[in-house]
């Protein structure tokens, strides 16, 4: 494809999403809420325009769904139905959607109903559930666009290794949901499919990479879905969504026969996790990928079983209350603050974590992303002339440098070295865990998302890491903007803190970040119990 036509290819792909949308799924204009109404979360509920069935099934989680299914108390078929109809709703809403494949969703649960009535004996321990993927996983027969108008009309041929796992497993494949350009933005939006937002506050940006997925989880258009992270991208749009999600150390889930954004860019790997609405559902989502034993399938997948973990019976924690580049805005600090205080009460050992080594990290993560000079993602635009976004600017010929291969070789020297300087501090502080913010923000108007620092170090060193909910939300009446007498970090900072609104993230959730070592993900869900525990 090589005709300078991205806008006309885009448009047609519009159009043949919202045609994939049934007639008896379109929210009639009349029940549609206006285009000023910030939360549209209620919808469902307030509109009249689901009955009562789909929204019991759609308001539950995947643990509660699931042995109703295994039991054949819930059809796939129903369930499918339900939560193919409330993502249909939150597409038109929230714009998350990227594909749909509707009928073949409930022909699957179909298969599946008749497997259980058969045998009595459910496929697997995710029988019948419906489960949303990121555009980036391949499904035979849809695009996986990332964003880019080249890739529009290309259809896979191939499935992922995770969704084969996962169709063993039992699920039912119904949506794949939006992402940005090439999944290296950090809020959700690209030239083919617009921007999502989300849908607790829609002039509030859902994150990204994987802001398709929390924005329909946070409709519960899915019970789970799956994302990628690779310097925040699923960690970012949990923290945007108030939601769970695990971005566990490469080598634990499937990553093979996904398109990336960047193939062949390995000096930071790109991993995959789950986006739930509960710490139990991520947990038992992360167990069922790991006892499927993934390695059978994907080489570059690790033989280690999922583990039972013996915690100590008071953990050490170490804070770090800002990466030394951007301070949290008011709220993230008040919800640290106040996480920490529990912990110290319950008998939980705190200590500091200093910042000093948090800019290098984030400095590593950034020559590893253009170290192609940009090449990679101008190539896909160049295609069809589609234009560089705003938010790309670090891939543009002017702002990346081609690194040769000599200080490639430099670049992987130095991360090596990077990795083991801040394993030899985190053993010699003895600590479990460090609990710090996801982002800067609560979340953040669109368009204004600017430092992923506090996650992308995380991704150089691949430690297992949760962002999850804390159960406070923003209080503009006590978040109120730092005065003239706070001195900023950086330029950056300074910029964070002036545009920081305490009226537009009013009563919006907040999450932290807990970070365990590499490999640790069993032991980062269950420090995450305790954490939630003493917060509630």
């Amino acid at each position: 494809m090589t005709v300078k036509n991205w806008e006309t290819i885009a448009a047609k792909k519009r159009q043949d999403l919202a045609s994939s949308i049934p007639d008896e799924w379109r929210v009639p204009s009349a029940l549609l809420p206006p285009a000023d109404q910030d939360n549209v979360t209620g919808f469902p509920e307030e509109s009249g325009w689901f009955t009562a069935e789909e929204l019991a099934i759609t308001n539950q989680t995947a643990l509660e769904l699931l042995p109703k299914l295994a039991a054949g108390d819930l059809t796939s078929v129903a369930v499918t139905r339900a939560f193919c109809k409330r993502a249909a709703a939150a597409h038109q809403l929230t714009n998350c959607l990227s594909e749909t494949c509707f009928e073949r969703a409930l022909s699957t649960a179909a298969k599946l109903d008749a497997h259980l009535a058969e045998t009595g004996k459910p496929v697997g321990p995710l029988h019948g559930l419906p489960i949303s993927l990121k555009d980036n996983f391949n499904l035979v027969g849809l695009d996986s666009t990332v964003g880019f108008a080249s890739h529009v009309g290309d259809p896979a041929k191939y499935e992922s290794v995770l969704a084969d796992l996962l169709r063993e497993a039992g699920a039912v494949f119904y949506v794949k949901t939006n992402v940005p350009t090439a999944m290296m933005i950090a809020e959700t939006v690209n030239n083919v499919f617009g921007r999502t937002v989300s849908p607790l506050n829609r002039r509030l940006t859902s994150g990204g990479s994987s802001g398709g997925e929390s924005a329909l989880l946070a409709f519960k258009g899915c019970p789970l879905g799956v994302g990628t992270d690779i310097g925040g991208s699923l960690r970012i749009p949990a923290a945007c969504t108030g939601t769970f999600t695990l971005r566990p150390s490469f080598g634990r889930f499937p990553t093979l026969r996904c398109r990336s954004g960047m193939p062949g860019q390995e000096a930071v790997q790109s991993v995959n996790g789950p986006l739930t609405r509960t710490l139990a559902d991520l947990a038992f989502y992360s167990k069922t990928v790991v006892d499927a034993q993934p390695w059978r399938l994907d080489p570059r997948c690790l033989p280690i079983p999922w583990r039972a973990v013996t915690l100590p019976s008071k953990l050490r924690i170490a804070v770090m209350w800002d990466d030394g580049v951007a301070l949290p805005t008011p709220p993230v600090t008040r919800a640290l603050q106040q996480t920490v205080d529990k912990l110290k009460a319950a008998g939980h050992k705190i200590v500091e974590w200093s910042s000093v080594d948090q800019a290098q990290g984030g400095e590593l993560l950034g020559r590893m992303f253009v170290a192609d000079g940009g090449k990679a993602i101008r190539r896909e635009l160049e295609r069809t002339g589609e234009p560089l976004r705003p938010e790309m600017e670090p891939y543009s010929q002017a702002a990346a440098r081609e690194l040769g291969g000599l200080e490639y070789w430099q670049l992987h020297s130095d991360r090596q070295e990077y990795q083991k300087k801040y394993l030899d501090r985190w053993l010699a502080a003895g600590i479990d865990a460090i609990l710090c913010p996801t982002t800067p923000y609560s979340s953040v108007e669109n368009g204004k998302f600017k430092h992923v620092g506090y996650t992308g170090v995380y991704n150089v060193l691949d430690y297992a890491c949760i962002s999850f909910p804390t159960g406070i939300t923003v209080d503009k009446s006590v978040d109120v903007a730092l005065d003239d007498s706070y001195k900023p970090l950086s330029d950056l900072d300074q910029e964070i803190q002036s545009e920081y609104n305490p009226e537009a993230v009013h009563g919006m959730p907040i999450n932290l970040q807990l970070v365990a070592q590499r490999l640790e993900e069993e032991k980062c869900v269950e420090m995450c119990k305790v954490v939630l525990d003493v917060l509630s």
